[in-house]
């Protein structure tokens, strides 16, 4: 499933909600070409502890913990800075998966 945020300026990026296959197969390297640095090096150090504890066989270990949640940190950290999203549809979705709160309806 995707979502569409734009930010004032009219940029918009297309985002997958939940499981992150690509961060599952690939690890940190998703959040790198995303330009997400803080992440990318948030997983890298977790593996690379992970394996230096585990003699390497450890290492995959976080990465399937980031597959779970990484989708969602992304999108967190795109409307802290300032990405709204595109539609209602996309806000909806946002609101199912408890990334935003529930807009109040007025009576």
């Amino acid at each position: 499933m995707e979502v569409s945020l734009q930010n004032n300026a009219g940029v918009v990026k297309e985002v997958k909600v939940g499981f992150s296959w690509t961060t599952f197969f690939f690890g940190f390297i998703p959040a790198l070409i995303r330009g997400d640095l803080k992440w990318s090096a948030i997983m890298f150090i977790t593996a690379l502890l992970a394996g230096i504890f585990t003699l390497g066989f450890g290492a995959w270990i976080p990465g399937i913990i980031f597959s779970f949640v990484y989708n969602k940190i992304y999108i967190k950290g795109l409307l802290e800075k300032g990405y709204l999203p595109k539609n209602q549809r996309d806000r909806e979705i946002l609101e199912q998966q408890d990334i935003i709160a529930p807009s109040v309806q007025q009576a």
